[in-house]
């Protein structure tokens, strides 16, 4: 039996009358690789802030890495890396500068600090760019140093919000493969996405969230085998209650004839 690594128990949070997430359920075990998949506006990401012990919820049950959440939170902070859809960095630094400062922060020693980012600078092709200043860079770039901030402490547990938003093939082929190896030495991993070829390719198991709800579980192979072996993107689509997009480039196709 695995050991699990977050559980999440009738978990609810609201924005004034908007219910962001109304029950979930979910468990996700040690050295997995999860995906959280939906819809803009689903509750993907105030479910993750509330994983990273970011944000309060009104009323359930969150444990991380055998801790309360509600109750541990200074604690978790020290072993979570966290990179937000859009990345937030001092953008008067230069890459260099804002890493060794985050360094710092997390009392990395100086010599492992230095080998750590000299890796990853390497990994993402930085090169020239570690020593421009961040607000220079473009966003692509940005995504890699916050995704590099994020991972130089040796987190156990990851969770990336839309992480791959910008980033050149190369890259992401090297995340992936990064993520891939983490989970292989027992790290979880949990990231939100809107590229559906990537959850299915990189996930071991998969959520769909629809309007604050776990609506379908399980492995990719799980999903085709319910569905009949459908396309992931039209299983999405059909459990999320998308349009019918064929109709939807018909109308506009037909308004612009």
């Amino acid at each position: 039996m695995k050991e699990l690594s977050i559980v999440v128990r009738s978990l609810f949070k609201s924005y004034g009358d908007i219910k962001a997430l109304n029950g979930i359920d979910l468990e996700i075990e040690k050295g997995e690789i999860f995906g959280i998949l939906g819809p803009n506006g689903s509750g993907k990401t105030t479910l993750l802030k509330i994983l990273c012990s970011l944000l309060d919820y009104d009323s359930g049950y969150v444990n991380v890495s055998g801790k309360n959440v509600e109750n541990n939170s200074f604690e978790l902070k020290k072993t979570i890396g966290y990179v937000p859809e859009t990345p937030v960095l001092y953008e008067s630094l230069t890459p260099m500068e804002y890493l060794s400062f985050i360094g710092g922060v997390r009392r990395i020693n100086s010599a492992v600090l230095r080998r750590r980012i000299d890796g990853f600078a390497s990994a993402f092709e930085l090169g020239d760019l570690m020593n421009s200043l961040i607000g220079s860079l473009s966003f692509g770039t940005k995504q890699k140093v916050g995704i590099i901030g994020a991972l130089l402490h040796n987190p156990s547990l990851i969770i990336l919000d839309e992480a791959m938003n910008g980033l050149d093939p190369g890259s992401s082929r090297v995340l992936k493969d990064l993520l891939a190896d983490y989970a292989n030495q027992g790290k979880t991993i949990i990231f939100s996405t809107h590229i559906l070829e990537v959850a299915e390719g990189v996930c071991s198991r998969l959520a769909i969230i629809y309007r604050g709800r776990i609506i379908d579980s399980g492995t990719p192979d799980e999903f085709r085998t319910r569905s009949g072996g459908k396309r992931f993107e039209d299983i999405f689509l059909e459990e999320t209650g998308s349009r019918d997009l064929k109709m939807v480039v018909r109308a506009i196709r037909d308004s612009m004839s």
